[in-house]
């Protein structure tokens, strides 16, 4: 594999938009769908599955696009990544029944599971190891958390101003200048000692267990963990997982290589992530069930509320690409984690009675500042040290943790909710998010556990080094 000069930084935008595009997505429906319901005729059965069909698909794909990037390219999976999401949110906006915003919301998570990999691994591909992958991985890190909040502002904005089909028609235009812009500016990169061997098994596996469990997850919060079709999901997820590390010890080629969970840092950022992931994501669900159902804010005025989450987790993003190199990963990130659960445990005392600027917006601060800190050394150990052969699957691995800590933790904490919300009022309600906030923190609690008791100093001594180095950075093309 060659290398020449390029300039990386023109690269990390076209990547960083597309990324933008699709974190946005994930929450930019939220507060559309009572819009998109009273449109479209869903049952409030059915409603959740404008958010889960996207989910299902983005989860289950990921580990096959990552690879599939290291054997045919990862910037060819990122443009036709590119095409399917952004003819999927056209024809998310176009949708006249519910079925068909189910479907196309599916095709649009194929999609992102193509995009997400691609993207990581075009960056640290990108970027030799050292001071500048660590400074665009903090960019990254702002964009792959902040996004999130930025799409709550966004889809209040044009479903209030417009109507709920611009929540999708706003990712055509750029879906369409990021593709024409990576046809010209982004070199290409694979694994060119791989032997063009497709695992199918092993996908179909992979695959269809990941979606299986995500499944799973997702009907839990709503028919319960002791439901047919939930054990059914679990049992299905727990065979196919299973035959999926039987064919991959035994495959020449295989999707993912299972002794690369033998690199310490690796498995212990990937592990590390989804239980943070799994506190984290109910931040959103459940702050913005509050801001909305107890403090009454419309959709704008909720969205607007989490600007300074974005602005936070930017911040401490920048702050930590800085500090990483510096003093360490590990303590940057376990100071994350810190701040994150201290966050959390300020969420799980609010009041029926509370106001924004006292009750939410605190918590909201400290958690903020704690997930920049915590995302941007976990990409850092978990896609650093590998050989440039593995970054589409190290970039899928990563992304899978995410997505499924986040589904898990969801679910689980939705129960718990639901278990502590002895009636229909408001108090009751509120009563049921403190006890899913404190389980929260205690997810990112266990994430801390991990990162201290797994993730030794030697483990991270090279990226430590590397990230302290002031090589330029590179662009690696076939």
């Amino acid at each position: 594999m060659s290398r020449h000069s390029t300039n990386p930084w023109v690269v990390l935008v076209i990547i960083c938009l597309a990324q933008f595009m699709v974190v946005l997505d994930a929450t930019i429906v939220n507060v559309a769908l009572p819009h998109i319901q009273t449109s479209l005729g869903f049952t409030d059965a059915s409603l959740q599955w404008v958010i889960n069909a996207y989910t299902l698909v983005f989860a289950g794909f990921l580990l096959l696009g990552g690879r599939a990037g290291d054997l045919l390219g990862r910037k060819r999976l990122f443009m036709v990544g590119l095409v399917i999401f952004t003819a999927a949110s056209f024809l998310n906006g176009i949708a006249s029944t519910s079925g068909m915003l189910i479907g196309f919301r599916a095709l649009q998570g194929l999609g992102a599971a193509l995009i997400s990999p691609a993207a990581l691994s075009i960056i640290s591909t990108t970027f030799a190891e050292g001071k500048e992958r660590a400074r665009a991985l903090g960019v990254w890190a702002a964009i792959a958390i902040g996004g999130s909040a930025v799409g709550l502002v966004l889809g209040g904005a044009l479903t209030q101003a417009f109507s709920w089909r611009w929540i999708f028609f706003v990712n055509v235009p750029v879906g369409i200048f990021a593709f024409f812009a990576a046809m010209r500016l982004v070199p290409e990169s694979k694994d060119e000692h791989a032997h063009r061997g497709y695992d199918v098994a092993g996908a179909v596996t992979v695959t269809g267990g990941l979606m299986a469990l995500v499944y799973g997850l997702v009907r839990s919060a709503q028919h319960g963990w002791g439901s047919t079709l939930t054990i059914v999901s679990f049992v299905a997820a727990a065979v196919l997982i299973a035959a999926f590390i039987v064919i991959e010890s035994r495959s020449a080629e295989p999707l993912v290589r299972l002794s690369i969970f033998r690199v310490r840092s690796l498995s212990t950022a990937n592990l590390s992530m989804f239980l943070a992931f799994s506190g984290m994501f109910a931040m959103f669900f459940f702050n913005t069930l509050y801001i909305q159902n107890v403090l009454g804010f419309g959709p704008l005025k909720a969205g607007v509320s989490f600007l300074p989450f974005t602005a936070g987790v930017m911040l401490s993003a920048g702050l930590a690409s800085g500090l990483a190199p510096r003093i360490g990963v590990r303590p940057v990130a376990a100071v994350g984690m810190v701040l994150t659960i201290v966050g959390l445990l300020l969420f799980s005392r609010l009041p029926v009675d509370g106001s924004y600027a006292s009750d939410v917006l605190p918590g909201m601060i400290l958690a903020s500042l704690g997930m920049g800190a915590i995302f941007m050394p976990l990409t850092l150990v978990a896609t650093t040290g590998l050989d440039d052969e593995d970054q589409g699957l190290a970039s899928g691995l990563f992304n899978t943790s995410q997505q499924v800590g986040g589904a898990l933790g969801l679910a689980i904490l939705s129960t718990i909710a639901v278990s502590h919300t002895d009636g229909s009022s408001i108090a009751a309600q509120v009563h049921g998010f403190q006890w899913a906030f404190a389980g929260a923190a205690v997810l990112v609690g266990l994430s801390l556990l991990v990162l201290l008791a797994l993730l030794r100093k030697r483990d991270v001594a090279r990226i430590e080094a590397e990230a302290r180095t002031d090589e330029p950075a590179l662009v690696n093309a076939a």
